[in-house]
């Protein structure tokens, strides 16, 4: 993609927003999006071939802006279960200060079909790495990468519950601290025959 091209992608991604911010998943109309993003309606499809691609590339990008957030300022917990905890806390309100963003991207999500998998793995795969990042991991085993999956899909879970109001933040951060000791199990039990 060239600079004019990454320019043009951003200004959707950032009108996308903006719009969803604004009225939610309804709100995000594709012609509004490149009125405001000030491009033709057809260069919006070529970069977005649907609403649902659009919302999820969104949802990437503001994944990323929060990494980078992440990468400045670390979190300070001691162990790994509790900085991966503290930061998925600092992601939920992120997405509180902005409720009607965090719901058209966590619908476009839920709606997405294999025609949206780029996108849908770009969300994984940046999710993926915030966690490892505050888990201060380069080269997880097989059994942290799954740890990772885990979380991730409680992640996904409880931004659903809450987005929905079945769950408060208290029982978010509940949940999230329960699943976030995946990253940090206890030792195995001796005795008994039992062996470490």
């Amino acid at each position: 993609m060239t600079e004019r091209q990454e320019a043009r992608r951003l200004a959707i991604l950032a009108a996308s927003a903006e719009l969803a911010g604004r009225g939610g998943f309804d709100a995000v109309q594709m012609r509004e999006v490149a009125e405001s993003a000030d491009v033709a309606l057809g260069t919006l499809y070529r970069y977005f071939p649907s609403k649902v691609h659009l919302l999820v590339a969104t949802m990437a990008d503001q994944l990323q802006r929060l990494h980078s957030t992440l990468r400045r300022r670390p979190p300070a917990a001691d162990g790994p279960a509790e900085r991966v905890a503290e930061t998925l806390m600092r992601a939920f309100r992120a997405l509180q200060r902005e409720p009607r963003l965090a719901e058209a991207m966590v619908r476009a999500l839920t709606f997405a079909d294999r025609s949206v998998n780029a996108e849908v793995d770009a969300v994984s795969a940046l999710t993926t790495r915030v966690i490892l990042d505050a888990m201060g991991l380069d080269h997880p085993t097989a059994q942290q990468l799954s740890a990772v999956r885990v979380i991730t899909h409680t992640w996904h879970s409880t931004l659903i519950t809450w987005l929905s109001g079945r769950a408060s933040l208290a029982q978010v951060r509940t949940d999230l601290e329960t699943v976030c000791r995946l990253v940090d199990p206890a030792p195995a039990p001796t005795g008994a025959g039992g062996r470490r």
